[in-house]
């Protein structure tokens, strides 16, 4: 259904003008994958930050796992359930796998309290910088009610720590598994109290995470920039990134988040000004660094001898949860 609406949207502005504004990127569209790249590091390198002593993750294996999950995820409508074990089991050999997606679940922690912010940041500039369709005013609306309510809910865990994991979890399991329970509790614990332990590595951690979005903005900057003729207002590239981010956040098991992709930014452009055509091709140009940086992802599983089952299986071993 998905690939049908891309084919559709194709059809819609027609081949040609869509080819006519790849032409015109031309080799920027380097620029565009570089961009691309840097967000990788800087996700990578929050990553290492959240390993702690006595292990110790390289970056260049980190950045190896990162596209290597990512492209798992791309890939296969499972998104980051069999992603982020993927890349846990991908540095295996540097590091042993529970401190790994300990520190996985970390950084996860923060990325998503940032992608809230950033897609709150976004709704509210689209709320009060467009002329909104009532259909469109009430998306954006409920996108802005649900990341506060994340927000909330954040608060109130890392205030009353409950076990959110391990209480169901003993409910679910046989009781002879029940042993096992005290290692996922022991990892709700180090998540809820990870900044009081490590409060130097907040700031630089929190200042990664900003710099993943702020370079999703410059993609999206310099990508307009070069369709248009002259650079839109920042303003407009960072709606454009935040709308991109709550399409990312709704349908991360569509694999490429083929058309949906491009529909939505499509959409977003047309509110803002631009007209449609610039959205659906800055979705087109999105699928080519995507594909860039998901063939060589995927070069490594390979390399790895990883596949979905094989990272699903690793992450979630019961053996690996326990001290």
């Amino acid at each position: 259904m998905c690939a049908a609406l891309f084919v559709w949207l194709l059809c819609q502005v027609g081949p040609r003008t869509i080819w006519a504004g790849l032409r015109q990127i031309g080799w920027g569209l380097l620029a565009v994958v570089a961009l691309a790249g840097l967000r990788f590091c800087a996700r990578a390198a929050a990553w290492t930050m959240c390993v702690e002593p006595p292990h110790r993750l390289r970056f260049t294996d980190a950045f190896g796992g990162v596209l290597a999950g990512d492209a798992l995820g791309n890939i296969t409508p499972l998104g980051p359930i069999v992603g982020e074990p993927a890349k846990a089991a991908f540095v295996r050999a540097r590091v042993p796998l529970a401190p790994a997606l300990t520190a996985l679940a970390i950084e996860n922690v923060l990325y998503t309290l940032s992608t809230a912010a950033m897609i709150s940041a976004g709704m509210i500039a689209l709320l009060f910088c467009a002329e909104l369709p009532a259909q469109l005013r009430g998306v954006s609306e409920m996108a802005l009610a649900a990341m506060l309510a994340l927000f909330a809910v954040a608060l109130w865990l890392l205030w009353r720590r409950p076990a959110v994991l391990s209480r169901p979890l003993a409910k679910l399991i046989p009781a002879a598994l029940h042993g096992r329970i005290d290692g996922v509790r022991a990892l709700e614990q180090e998540i809820y109290t990870f900044a009081t332990r490590r409060r130097a590595a907040m700031v630089p951690l929190a200042a990664l995470e900003l710099a993943f979005h702020a370079l999703g903005v410059a993609e999206v900057h310099v990508t307009l920039w070069m369709l248009l003729g002259s650079p839109p207002p920042l303003l407009v590239s960072f709606i454009v990134e935040s709308v991109n981010r709550l399409i990312t956040v709704l349908f991360k098991f569509v694999p490429m988040q083929v058309g949906v992709n491009e529909a939505g930014t499509a959409v977003v452009t047309q509110v803002l000004g631009l007209g449609a055509t610039p959205g659906i091709t800055l979705g087109v140009v999105r699928k080519v660094r995507m594909l860039f940086w998901t063939m060589i992802g995927t070069g490594l599983l390979v390399r790895r001898g990883l596949s979905p089952r094989r990272a699903l299986g690793s992450g979630t071993a019961p053996d690996r949860l326990g001290p």
